[in-house]
């Protein structure tokens, strides 16, 4: 049975290529939603939880976002920190893949922009951007229609592709296949494992699958994706369980199980070690955020 799922929300670009939107808090447009399109969100007050896909952290004032396709996400203001209404708390714009993809077609040079856009459908933080620079960008955005708001709002992407400091909030969709050979069939184990995440993994299989010896394979799927193999495929599982564990009522045991740990133990001690809560603790703090007048089942 369904416990948490987004509301998928529609967004008109009829007359527009980009969408800018703002508002304050508490509001009915915080709620847990996906959309078809990417989305760059600047929290300018209150600090609270983000909840990203199966990431949950924390947001303060500054703290800006990308957000890909159907990625459900909220930003839920922590009520007993932040007690007085906020008449501006989110600056935002949505823009369509549709988009990017014409613009890359027009100007291939906007091409050196694919692998932020590709890590944005696991979800990015900006960690470290000046956020009155990014206000600044914003407000230019607001402000201005026509070809000079889409200038604006490319100058924008530009800065933040720049940015060194992208922290990418899931696992799916990190690693291009594009690039080299070696990262092309690192990419398709990262599909392989992504897709089969129940089934029994192994170094020996995974080198098999890219055409790699297991020392070769272990050393670039290491410097490739910032994991070890065992690391990668625990995340993965651990990630799928995050989703089970909000959108289902399944039992805690079924899901560990589900996602291919052979023991609970061993699903406990590793959820714990990836999201510094037991799933019992993710469980009742999505169910809660999320969705409040449900109740969590153990």
């Amino acid at each position: 049975m369904s416990i948490v799922q987004p509301e998928f929300e529609y967004v008109d670009r009829a007359t527009e290529t980009i969408r800018y939107l703002e508002h304050g808090w508490p509001t009915d447009l915080c709620r847990w939603h996906s959309h078809a399109e990417y989305e760059l969100h600047l929290v300018v007050a209150t600090r609270g939880k983000a909840f990203v896909g199966d990431y949950i952290g924390e947001f303060k004032p500054g703290s800006l976002f990308l957000t890909g396709p159907n990625l459900p996400h909220n930003w839920i203001t922590d009520e007993l920190t932040n007690s007085e209404p906020v008449e501006l708390r989110d600056m935002l714009v949505q823009f369509s893949q549709e988009s990017l993809d014409q613009l890359s077609r027009a100007f291939p040079e906007f091409r050196e922009m694919e692998a932020m856009f590709e890590m944005a459908k696991s979800g990015i933080e900006f960690t470290g951007f000046n956020p009155t620079f990014a206000q600044g960008h914003l407000e230019r955005i607001r402000n201005t229609r026509g070809s000079e708001r889409i200038v604006a709002f490319l100058r924008f992407l530009v800065r933040i592709n720049e940015h060194a400091e992208k922290r990418a909030l899931s696992v799916v969709g990190m690693i291009q296949p594009e690039g080299s050979s070696k990262q092309a069939r690192i990419a398709e184990v990262v599909d392989y494992i992504t897709r089969n995440y129940a089934s029994e993994m192994s170094v020996e299989k995974a080198a098999k699958l890219a055409g790699m010896s297991a020392a070769t394979f272990s050393r670039n799927f290491q410097r490739i994706t910032g994991n070890n193999f065992v690391e990668f495929v625990n995340r993965v599982r651990i990630s799928q369980a995050c989703s089970m564990l909000y959108s289902t009522d399944d039992q805690i045991a079924s899901i560990g199980f589900a996602v291919g740990f052979q023991n609970l133990a061993n699903f406990n001690r590793q959820f714990l070690k990836m999201k510094e809560m037991t799933p019992k603790a993710y469980r009742e703090l999505a169910l809660n955020e999320l969705a409040p007048n449900r109740r969590a089942t153990a």
